[in-house]
């Protein structure tokens, strides 16, 4: 078997921050391609190599290429057992698993398509998944799907929805020596800050997996000059909600839990910057039960948003399931272990394979 270790250290010398990923497209294109049961295809920085063994049911394996910006862990470092830098987790661990399963020289037992894509980690319109669906869509058929997203090789059901959102504050602008004439935009950010910090979590539990909601300020922005009292001020704010809600429900919730700061007669607002759906567990799929048997664990939530919820809104049942510790990704200690390697490998091995 390949050293799934050194790959994965090779793949991290390769930079592929978001929008910069065609070096490590064409790297996996060419791996790819030397395999000889795989029709590879390239769109744009995204690649998809399928095996079209006639088998009832199709696995879809997907992974995404790019990586947030480094932070001095540009450089992939081995010591001992454990890969450090830029990606390790999230996700090039699971990308050199799914390289290693794609040139196995064995024929799978269902047949399998390996999704490798772009842009995952920025705005969801830039997404290589979504430029496939509009070029390619029959690209992206399968009757069960997994995302090589770092679980610690552990199934990982559903995905929580996302709202970023912005809280606009109005107010009257004033000079700063006579307040009293004006009233304070940023000043009256206090009590929605006080609501926001002081926002009580739901926490579902669905198919046994229990999701946990979240409500974080993560920006503040206002101010006119040093001498002006400010007549604007903007919170932005992000959500994640669990999938027994909608985007529209889980806004209607948020909005209700702010209204108590907010003025319709100085024309406050709640503003979607962005949203991106939940998707339910969904594991009673014969290749993902077939997926948590092989992890031998019970399965958890997904406390994130992965593009599992793509798959799901299609249609396509999805669970997250990759090497690395979730909590480390996106860190400057950013890591991953050769012990997760090795089990997420074998337990999708028995699920392509059947051993």
């Amino acid at each position: 078997m390949t050293d799934l270790l050194e790959l994965a250290a090779e793949l991290v010398a390769i930079g592929s921050v978001s929008h910069r990923e065609r070096a490590l497209a064409d790297r996996v294109e060419a791996e790819l391609s030397s395999v000889g049961d795989l029709e590879v295809t390239r769109v744009e920085d995204n690649v998809v190599a399928r095996t079209s063994f006639g088998r009832p049911r199709r696995l879809a394996l997907a992974g995404h290429l790019d990586t947030v910006p480094p932070s001095g862990n540009e450089h992939p470092r081995i010591d001992g057992d454990v890969l450090h830098g830029l990606g390790s987790a999230d996700m090039k661990g699971g990308l050199a698993v799914m390289l290693s399963l794609a040139a196995e020289p064995r024929e799978p037992v269902c047949d399998v398509t390996y999704v490798f894509y772009a842009c995952e980690e920025v705005a969801s319109r830039h997404s290589g998944l979504r430029v496939l669906e509009r070029e390619r869509p029959d690209l992206l058929s399968a009757d069960a799907a997994v995302l090589a997203e770092p679980t610690g090789a552990l199934v990982e059901a559903g995905c929580q929805g996302v709202l970023r959102l912005e809280v606009v504050m109005r107010g009257v602008r004033a000079h700063g020596a006579r307040p009293w004439t004006g009233r304070n935009a940023i000043h009256r950010l206090a009590p929605v800050l006080e609501l926001v910090a002081g926002f009580e979590e739901r926490r579902p539990v669905l198919d046994g997996c229990e999701y946990r909601e979240v409500l974080q300020a993560v920006g503040v922005s206002g101010g006119v000059a040093g001498n002006v009292v400010p007549d604007e001020a903007r919170l932005a704010l992000s959500h994640r909600f669990a999938p027994d809600r909608d985007a529209d429900e889980a806004l209607e919730a948020i909005r209700a839990h702010l209204a108590p700061s907010l003025s319709a007669e100085l024309g406050d607002e709640v503003l979607v910057e962005d949203r991106a759906p939940a998707a339910r567990p969904l594991l009673g799929d014969p290749l993902l039960t077939a997926l948590v048997a092989a992890s031998g664990a019970p399965p958890r939530a997904k406390l994130g948003w992965t593009d599992v919820a793509f798959f799901a809104s299609r249609g396509v049942p999805a669970a997250n399931f990759g090497p690395g510790d979730p909590l480390v990704a996106h860190r400057s200690d950013e890591r991953v272990g050769r012990d997760d390697l090795e089990a997420v490998h074998r337990a999708l091995s028995q699920v392509v394979y059947g051993r």
